[in-house]
């Protein structure tokens, strides 16, 4: 995996059908290396914390893999890297070879995996259309949040490098396909 572009995004509010909806959602590529802190991305606006940010969710990943799927669903769309509000895109990040706990050095940081992304109603504001939630639920393409266990900068170029696996611990994909059957009973 190789960091393809670091996105960072300022606090919007935007009207969403009458309604007033605060968001960070919209991230775009920067050309200077991003700090990865403890809780989040210095200088990427998180609006509600109870769901973004944290220890567990402090750097969201999305592989650029991913993106050509959703180009098909929504061919008209401006497309640009970090649509998702992912503050790292991947050259190439499978949920389905990534384990809860897999550590990694990438730039002057580690990182540790620990969970994939739910989807919210600001993934629909993003993509000016609500169906977009539902189509991501039912994908594999959850994306990745990783704890930051040395904070330091990356920057675009940067390579994951793998310290540590436990190929008994599940994939993201185990964790995310659970969360969905859940969601869906």
């Amino acid at each position: 995996m190789k960091i393809v572009a670091t996105n960072i995004g300022e606090r919007r509010e935007i009207d969403w059908k009458g309604k007033i909806v605060t968001t960070g959602i919209f991230k775009f590529p920067v050309d200077e290396p991003i700090f990865l802190d403890v809780e989040d991305v210095k200088g990427d606006a998180i609006c509600n914390r109870e769901k973004h940010g944290g220890i567990d969710q402090a750097v969201y990943a999305f592989s650029e893999k991913h993106y050509e799927y959703f180009k098909e669903l929504y061919p008209d769309l401006e497309w640009e890297l970090g649509m998702f509000g992912e503050n790292l895109t991947l050259s190439d990040c499978e949920e389905s070879e990534l384990h809860v706990g897999d550590t990694f050095k990438v730039g002057e940081t580690i990182v540790e995996v620990t969970k994939p992304r739910q989807p919210c109603m600001k993934l629909g504001v993003r993509f000016n259309n609500m169906k977009i939630v539902k189509q991501f639920w039912n994908t594999d393409k959850s994306g990745v949040y990783f704890k930051v266990l040395q904070t330091g900068y990356v920057k675009k170029g940067d390579v994951f490098e793998l310290i540590k696996t436990d190929k008994t611990k599940p994939t993201i994909a185990d964790v995310y396909n659970e969360k969905r059957l859940k969601k869906n009973m």
